[in-house]
């Protein structure tokens, strides 16, 4: 399975909606991650999937839900096999439009931007932790709460 998980870990929510709530059902999370030292805002379906502060989640980023890795095909038959999405609670599917890395040594910072639908990821941090992420690449977020 680790050739499916593109990237993983816990995650703290830090605030919710730090601009101020937006939309009804929707709430943007800020959060950082307890072993790679990542930032991320995400934007949740709150209405399906509520968020507290201080809750803790496992984020994970796969580029199929196929447990052999092979390729997405586009179509989901839910129970129909065993998938990725059998180990977690929430799942949406978007693309990356937007990859940068800043500064240089120690000090780099990667910066990822995922769109699902419309709803949207930050991810910053460390590009060791994003070395696997391409630009216009179709991935899966899913999380599951500890």
């Amino acid at each position: 399975m680790s050739n499916v998980v593109l990237f993983e870990d816990i995650f703290v929510v830090d605030k919710l909606d730090p601009d101020g709530k937006k939309f009804d059902k929707v709430s943007r999370i800020e959060a950082h991650s307890q072993n790679c030292d990542m930032f991320m805002h995400l934007d949740v379906n709150t209405e399906i999937y509520p968020m507290a502060v201080a809750e803790k989640f496992t984020m994970a980023l796969a580029h199929t839900l196929n447990l052999d890795g092979t390729p997405d095909t586009g179509y989901y038959l839910q129970g129909a096999r065993k998938t990725l999405a059998d180990k977690y609670e929430y799942i949406m599917h978007g693309k990356l439009y937007k990859i940068s890395e800043e500064g240089s040594g120690k000090a780099a910072k990667a910066e990822a931007y995922v769109s699902f639908g419309g709803l949207l990821m930050f991810l910053k941090g460390d590009p060791s932790h994003v070395s696997q992420l391409e630009l216009d690449q179709r991935l899966f977020l899913l999380i599951r709460k500890l």
